[in-house]
């Protein structure tokens, strides 16, 4: 790719990754990944690490599918992590143990980048003139740092472009789905990614005009897919692994610490459980608790890396529930074994309290704009959870079903990054 043409749209994401180039023309071209593991456009926000002599600090990593593949072939003498974008504006991160070599939020992200653009095939060798990189209008994390996440995500970019400059995901989204508008809307765009659900407001003008695109204004809150898995972790697994248990400590019956539990059910802390320190926190626990097998159940997961099987059952589960009434959670790995029957409406209630904060979002950023649910004419929802029922049904309560519009749920995003890096004022857009 020449150094000096050419816009990227790079949408980095808690669970998927996906980058388009801008062809001048008013339109772009998704990233297709080369390989007997690629999956298109889409490249899983995922590395694996394994220690090797030639690798960096003497550990070698992969990347996206192929960090799945590796992992798959070799889980107890590997370390798999998923997820991490959700630390990155978060003061409480400094950097992650793995084989004992520290590992810092932007460590994480170079090394993701690097294996992404080697599977491009050649597609994004160079350096494009802009790189335009979706944020999340809220980060995701208790009390998250904005100005930490941006120095970290300059470190993570830095060289990968000539310039580079920060969008709203949902604005992203916007802009792609304005593509295919032919008459004047105000729109309102809601992102459902796996870290966060975003919210933007836009005014499109009819084609050909000056300024097509007008933000109006933005919202979004830290709630999204990663948050319903753990919900569905939370009432199937956790009660198998000792939540709700007691333990013993000098003549007296405590409840066993909850911070355990909030590691297991969160995929960015999960993959770095299986440490010395944790492991041998939990053995003691085990000694000292009431019915010390099900502590047993949560070291045997994380010494056998059940992190990954466990969240795909999870994710399974997640979408059979988005086309069927009822479906089966079923798991089997490091000698725990769990099979339950789940109905969407338990599913629905577990996520109750969430999807009403989501809604209150959606209503801060119409509120923001200035405009009421009856002034939207066009609504875009885009992102993985779009798909489940009861989200869509508060849009369809709020809009009617005529106004909703949905499609490229996992490559809007970048589609439309990429075109806004074809403006010749980025300034109305940038975040």
């Amino acid at each position: 790719m020449d150094s000096d043409t050419g816009a990227l749209g790079l949408d980095f994401g808690t669970t998927n990754t996906v980058a388009a180039l801008a062809d001048g023309a008013g339109s772009s071209r998704l990233i297709e990944f080369a390989g007997d593991e690629a999956t298109g456009a889409v490249f899983r926000t995922a590395l694996c690490f394994w220690e090797e002599e030639r690798g960096w600090n003497g550990i070698a990593h992969e990347a996206g599918p192929w960090a799945i593949s590796e992992f798959l072939q070799s889980p107890l003498d590997s370390r798999f992590v998923q997820s991490f974008k959700t630390v990155a504006a978060s003061p409480l991160f400094e950097r992650a143990q793995i084989f004992g070599k520290p590992f810092r939020f932007e460590d994480l992200g170079r090394l993701f980048l690097q294996k992404l653009v080697a599977h491009s095939g050649g597609a994004l060798d160079g350096r494009p003139r802009r790189v335009i990189v979706g944020r999340p209008v809220e980060y995701a994390g208790a009390r998250p740092d904005p100005a930490l996440a941006r120095r970290r995500y300059d470190a993570m970019l830095d060289g990968f472009g000539v310039e580079l400059h920060y969008v709203y995901e949902p604005l992203g989204a916007a802009f792609s789905y304005a593509s295919r508008l032919t008459d004047p809307a105000t729109i309102l765009v809601a992102d459902f990614g796996g870290g966060t659900t975003d919210f933007s407001v836009v005014r499109v003008a009819e084609p050909g005009a000056e300024r097509r695109c007008v933000p109006l204004a933005s919202a979004g809150i830290g709630i999204a897919g990663d948050r319903f898995d753990q919900r569905i972790v939370d009432h199937l697994v956790l009660p198998m692994l000792g939540k709700g248990g007691d333990y013993r400590s000098f003549g007296k019956l405590l409840p066993i610490p909850g911070g355990y539990f909030v590691e297991f059910a969160d995929w960015s802390r999960l993959a770095l459980m299986r440490n010395r320190r944790t492991l041998d926190e939990l053995r003691k626990l085990q000694r000292d608790a009431v019915d010390p097998e099900p502590i047993g159940r949560m070291i045997a997961l994380i010494e056998h890396e059940q992190g990954f099987p466990l969240y795909d059952a999870v994710g399974r589960l997640k979408r059979a529930l988005s086309s069927a009434e009822a479906a089966e959670f079923r798991f089997c790995g490091g000698e725990v074994e769990i099979a339950a029957e789940v109905r969407r409406s338990d599913f629905e209630g577990w996520i109750g309290e969430d999807l009403r904060r989501i809604e209150a979002a959606m209503d801060t950023a119409l509120d923001r704009a200035g405009v009421a649910a009856g002034d939207i004419d066009r609504v875009f929802m885009t992102g993985g959870s779009s798909l489940i029922p009861a989200i869509r049904a508060i849009f369809e309560r709020r809009f009617g079903s005529e106004r909703i519009a949905t499609g490229g749920e996992l490559t809007s995003i970048a589609h439309g990054l990429a075109l806004i890096g074809e403006q010749p004022d980025l300034a109305g857009w940038t975040a």
